[in-house]
């Protein structure tokens, strides 16, 4: 029998986060660790991006983790990831795209901010896609990534003037989570959603990393415990949560929406129609900018897409009451 073929890195969040949802939902599914001779092998028409899911019944090559998510809910019924209230679900579909698109700036600042990140960071993923090197071929290579990621650091918003308001918002995030993470509980009920996914993704690579995984280990040991055992969840089994029986945590993710990830959203776009480079916007009283992001423009007209042709009763006071209508109206 053909299994799936899932083709990533351990240090890549996007990753993460299909491997997570695979074992969840109990498919077939063979883990390879992308190299460069493997990538030259599996070209395709997408964008050169990991993880890339390979079908079982025709080979054929897929990217993006939010669509190949939705693939593998349209191919399987069973143990869905979308939770089966319409508003619930709406706020998973939010909370995911915050996690993928803010949550990863998280990530990538702590991985490249301080040396002890970028030193250990470079050669963990060096010595995973690139088996054989050691000694000073492995240094080398480590370094040589670790200055590009470096040098990237402004394009995603990661840098000393923003440094603040992302470290700020981890520590929110972990306090959100905090609060209701135990061995079987979730955002929407006692089954993982596609936003426990999400956070899941960025917050697994957090929690490897140095600095972010001591600040985890030491100040909220249930988070990374809830992270750990996310990993592999084929074992769980659980209800979903309706609207009006959400646990507060999920108010709490809202209105950090609100705070941080929405009127970036909000700005990005505003900036990218007026064909200005740069995107600057007042997060938690705090001035952010970096350069404007044609992917996360897409991502906002999702949002609101899916929002307008929601068929929803209760979605759209649970969002005002936490400050995100505006934004997606």
């Amino acid at each position: 029998m053909k299994r799936y073929q899932l083709y990533g890195g351990g240090g890549s969040p996007y990753s993460q986060k299909m491997r997570a949802i695979l074992h969840y939902r109990r498919l077939p599914f063979d883990w390879i660790q992308i190299t460069p001779a493997i990538r030259t092998q599996i070209r395709h028409d997408g964008p050169p991006v990991i993880p890339i899911l390979r079908l079982p019944e025709d080979d054929s090559l897929h990217v993006d983790s939010t669509p190949l998510a939705m693939m593998l809910e349209a191919r399987h019924d069973e143990r869905s990831i979308r939770p089966t209230d319409p508003a619930v679900e709406y706020l998973s579909f939010l909370i995911e795209d915050m996690a993928d698109e803010w949550v990863t700036k998280m990530m990538f600042h702590y991985r490249w901010d301080l040396e002890i990140d970028q030193e250990y960071s470079s050669r963990q993923i060096i010595s995973d896609n690139t088996p054989g090197l050691r000694g000073e071929a492995l240094a080398n290579a480590a370094r040589a990534i670790r200055d590009r990621q470096v040098s990237r650091m402004p394009l995603v918003g990661c840098t000393p003037q923003n440094k603040p308001i992302i470290e700020q918002s981890f520590h929110e995030l972990l306090a959100i989570l905090d609060g209701f993470a135990t061995r079987d509980e979730y955002l929407f009920g006692t089954r993982p959603s596609l936003a426990d996914f999400g956070l899941f993704g960025q917050l697994k690579t957090l929690a490897s990393d140095h600095t972010p995984m001591m600040i985890m280990r030491t100040t909220v040991p249930s988070v990374y415990d809830w992270v750990r055992r996310l990993e592999d969840s084929s074992g769980i089994e659980g209800e979903w949560h309706g609207i009006t029986g959400m646990r507060p945590a999920v108010s709490d993710m809202l209105r950090f929406c609100a705070t941080y990830y929405l009127p970036f959203l909000q700005a990005n776009a505003r900036a990218y129609a007026n064909g200005v480079d740069e995107v600057s916007v007042t997060l938690a009283e705090q001035p952010y900018a970096q350069p404007t992001f044609k992917y996360q423009v897409n991502c906002y007209s999702r949002l609101k897409a899916l929002l307008a042709n929601a068929n929803a009763p209760g979605l759209r006071e649970v969002l005002s009451d936490a400050g995100c209508l505006p934004f997606l109206e």
